[in-house]
């Protein structure tokens, strides 16, 4: 209940505010379960995604997040929990498996599961390597895994900053791949490695990002440690840290010859619609006609 009165309500409002476009949601099965297997650019990734798919979505997020204190705490919290938010202990080992195995629980039921493979935010925009545990999840639960690539939420919302400043995002679903030929394979590492770099590589081409094959957590303890270097200037230090990482792409194939996708006139047209439909809607609520405009926001944000 708590997930369709936020997407109803902070959704609309930033249907109106962002008009945000989507491509390729015909990808997402109308049924049955489903990995969503995304880049990670910014912490609103988890708020933008949701709010343009019409099927209802349970992500990870880090624990830090149901773990803070005082009133915006217990507020963060309590959001994250309303919208179905699986706490996960980043440190590894068990703590980790219990969230992968809670999002294994919610495949078997049939719904829809997101999951950011690098682990962790972008340090710096580009692409990081993924974790296996998406593919441990596609083989244990039979799902197929829909590639996402999210446009622009690190220039609308870079790290450190809390309020995301105006800026058209965007959202590209791929086709789901299909890894029933593994089956039974779910403790080979070698195994889970090719699958998760595959997934990698979808995102790679579909997102336009340049790929780093480093984890993003190595890259953010690198980059730390550059600020702190004594005697030399911040900037220089991390952009040192950040030229020295690997570039290419997953798996060592050969680098796709990509962009970062750009919403054609239909694309923006149907944001600008989902938007008009989303502002109705607001409008809408104070003589009692929420629910007629919340369909045709959906309506509109499908189209």
């Amino acid at each position: 209940m708590f997930y369709g009165f936020m997407k109803a309500t902070l959704g609309t409002l930033l249907r109106v505010v962002y008009q945000p476009w989507i491509r390729g949601a015909e990808n997402i099965p109308a049924t049955g379960p489903a990995i969503l297997a995304s880049n990670h650019l910014a912490v609103i990734d988890s708020f933008f995604l949701p709010l343009m798919i019409s099927r209802e979505i349970v992500f990870l997020g880090k624990q830090d997040y149901f773990t803070g204190k005082g009133l915006k705490g217990r507020f963060v919290a309590a959001f994250m929990r309303g919208v179905g938010t699986i706490p996960v202990d980043r440190s590894g080992g068990k703590a980790s498996e219990a969230a992968l195995y809670t999002g294994l629980r919610r495949l078997r039921e049939g719904g829809l599961f997101g999951i950011y493979p690098e682990g962790t935010r972008s340090p710096d925009g580009r692409l990081y390597r993924g974790k296996t545990g998406v593919a441990r999840l596609a083989l244990e639960s039979g799902a197929p895994v829909v590639p996402v690539a999210m446009i622009g939420t690190n220039i609308a919302q870079p790290i450190g900053k809390r309020i995301p400043t105006l800026h058209r995002i965007g959202v590209v679903i791929g086709e789901p791949l299909d890894f029933s030929r593994y089956r039974g394979l779910e403790n080979d590492r070698f195994v889970l490695r090719s699958i998760t770099d595959e997934i990698m590589y979808e995102l790679m081409r579909l997102s336009g990002q340049e790929y780093v094959d480093i984890y993003a957590a190595t890259m953010k303890n690198r980059l730390a440690a550059a600020k702190k270097e004594p005697g030399r200037k911040h900037a220089e230090a991390v952009a040192e840290a950040a030229a020295q990482a690997p570039v290419g792409a997953p798996g060592g194939r050969p680098v796709p010859d990509v962009a970062v996708p750009e919403p054609d006139e239909a694309e923006l047209a149907a944001g600008a619609a989902a938007a008009a439909a989303a502002a109705h809607r607001l409008a809408a609520q104070d003589g009692g006609e929420g629910a007629g405009g919340q369909d045709q926001e959906a309506r509109a944000g499908r189209g």
